[in-house]
């Protein structure tokens, strides 16, 4: 452990966008396989105090390893687009802004260092909140890939003991597929549907909805490109 961060560790992060996606479907269906396998389990133990149970089944495994995920995706990706179309519901400020807003701000105390990228991570955090509550999905239901097990990839792995970079290539600004690349289509699919709503708020709306709905529209549509991280050719 480096307590005054004077240590570089290189294979600390993802190597590319792709094992960064398999390592948060791995921290978010592996949570939630387990509380599928070990609920009842937990109930019927009489060694575990009655609260003790409640706090590990409610807020450790429902609330912090299912429901959070599913908040931020169902309600900003799909629940607040969706009301654009619909006219008759309107979502009060404070649940759509105020409130969101204060948890954000109170999350990244910790970092002020990097205060500067929080606009970039929240919009960042919505499309990654696909993946984790569909991998939810898929622990809880236990489906194909519940049990799968796909070791990260580290950025370290790809460069030498001296930083050699010459294996990572960041993409370039004209629009090229490298070798074997592969289009997210479920980023793609929901680029569209967002681009869609956003459109229909600017022309009919009259919360400014598509100002959001543009800038997140941007976030799926790069990450459905793989427009993320570095590239590693094989």
């Amino acid at each position: 452990m480096d307590l005054l961060g004077t240590d570089g560790v290189k294979s600390e992060l993802p190597s590319t966008f792709r094992a960064f996606r398999f390592q948060q479907h791995r921290w978010s269906c592996g949570p939630a396989n387990l509380f599928r396998k070990m609920v009842m389990e937990i109930v019927r133990n009489k060694k575990v105090r009655f609260w003790k149970k409640v706090y590990v089944i409610y807020s450790f495994f429902f609330v912090r390893k299912v429901i959070a995920h599913w908040v931020t995706f169902c309600f900003y990706c799909v629940v607040l687009p969706l009301t654009i179309l619909v006219p008759e519901v309107k979502v009060p400020i404070w649940g759509s802004v105020y409130i969101p807003s204060i948890i954000t701000i109170l999350n990244s105390v910790g970092t002020p260092r990097s205060i500067h990228l929080l606009f970039y991570w929240i919009l960042f955090e919505n499309v990654m909140s696909l993946h984790r509550t569909k991998a939810t999905l898929i622990g809880l239901f236990e489906a194909g890939r519940a049990n799968e097990w796909v070791v990260t990839a580290k950025l370290g792995s790809g460069q030498s003991a001296k930083g050699n970079t010459k294996g990572l290539k960041k993409f370039p600004r004209i629009f090229k597929l490298p070798d074997r690349y592969v289009l997210n289509t479920l980023e793609l699919g929901f680029a569209a549907f967002l681009f869609v709503c956003g459109c229909y708020d600017f022309v009919h709306g009259k919360n400014n909805y598509f100002i959001y709905l543009f800038l997140q529209t941007m976030s799926f549509f790069i990450s459905g490109l793989g427009w993320i991280g570095t590239y590693v050719p094989s």
